[in-house]
Parts: structure tokens; sequence; C-alpha cells
């Protein structure tokens, strides 16, 4: 059931209200929507606003529009709103699946790293190093590292995933690099891990790019009431 919509931002609230219904599955994936004159009364908006929450419902990937035919829900997630949940979360909870895409990213890069992938790690390490006294860049190139190393796995899925993950993976970044009570990973640390994938060492790279992590998440713990 639609939540008629009272005063305010009507095409956002009428947004909101759409959206939840399809995540709540009030249609399914591949359901067709009512009509706008429908939506309308059910929201008690204008037509007007119904079609523009539906058009931004389109861009962002949950309802698709056929010219003639209606509109279709065409997925139950609105990604920009997944990943700005994702970012109300707690930082343990981000920190927690940092760990577990990038100790499995290291041990495919140990087995399946190119020579091009080993120079662009090589390249952003040297450059994190160099800016010792840039927490900016150095946080800039520590990302680029990272975004390497997943790269290095070949793995296009779980390439896409930390993408998609790397509003929360630069927050979890920016956060141990900034606050002096949680442990920062070093740059011998950050070589360490390079060198056992330079030498296709999967079980070390595991362990140490999980090593990076684990003791800002016990820091972390440990202040949760």
């Amino acid at each position: 059931m639609l939540k008629r919509i009272q005063k305010g931002s009507l095409v956002e609230t009428a947004i909101e209200s759409l959206r939840h219904a399809i995540e709540n599955q009030q249609w399914q994936v591949g359901d067709r929507l009512p009509v706008e004159s429908e939506l309308s009364d059910a929201l008690g908006v204008s037509r007007n606003t119904v079609r523009e929450a539906v058009r931004v419902l389109a861009h962002v990937g949950m309802l698709e529009t056929r010219q003639g035919d209606g509109t279709y829900v065409r997925a139950t997630r609105d990604a920009g709103e997944t990943l700005r949940r994702i970012a109300r979360t707690q930082l343990t909870d981000q920190l927690e699946v940092r760990i577990m895409l990038e100790t499995e990213a290291a041990k495919l890069a140990a087995l399946r790293r190119t020579d091009p992938n080993i120079r662009a790690m090589t390249a952003a390490l040297d450059a994190r190093g160099r800016a010792d006294n840039s927490l900016a860049e150095r946080v800039r190139h520590d990302e680029t590292f990272h975004h390497a190393l997943v790269a290095a796995s070949h793995n296009s899925a779980l390439t896409e995933l930390y993408d998609y993950f790397s509003h929360a993976i630069t927050e979890t970044i920016e956060r141990t690099e900034n606050d002096a009570d949680l442990p920062e990973p070093s740059q011998e640390e950050h070589e360490l891990l390079l060198a056992a994938v330079r030498r296709q060492d999967s079980e070390k790279a595991e362990k140490l790019a999980r090593d990076l992590l684990v003791p800002s998440l016990i820091a972390l713990r440990k202040r949760e009431p």
C-alpha cells in the first residue's frame, strides 16, 4: 500500500514512497506499475510529480519505462541509496567487509598478478611512501594501491564489488590515518604485502592483508559499549 504524501518536498517524498514500496516487494521485478493516474491518486500528488519520481527511479535503475507499454520494476534496490546506507553503518562493520574483500583479493592477486599489476602496485606504494608530509596524498595513494591489488585478482565481480564499496573504503582509510587512537598500517606492512604478491605466496598475502586492518578493528571494538 502506497503511503499518501503530506506537505513537503513532493517529488522527493514520492520517490521515497515508490522506492519503499518496491523494496518491500509491493511489486516484483518484471511487474508493471499502475498507470500514472492511479499512482497520482494513491500518493495524493499530481501526475507531473509522479512522472518526475518515476524518471528519477528509472535513472538509478530501479524502474524501466517502455515507450507505449508502461513502467516496469527492474530492480528492488537503488544502488545510490544502498551506498548511502553503507556510509551510515558503523566503521567496524565497514572494516569487517573491507577485510573480507581485501584478503580474498590479496590471495587471488598472488596467484594471478601480471607484471603490469606489479608495476601499478609498486608505483602506488612508492608514491604513498613519498607522501609522509601530506596526509591527503598518502590517503589517495593508499587507495590507489588497494584498488590495484584488487584489480590484480583478475576477478571482475570482486573488482566491481570493491569499486561499488569504494566510498566506505575511503572512509576506513581516512579514519585509520586520522584517528591517533587507531593503529595505522605502516608503509613496511604494505611493502611486505606487495612482496608476498610478487613472489606469488598466496597464503602469506592473505594473512598480511588481514593483518593490515585487524588491529584497527580490534581497537574499534574495544570502544563499543
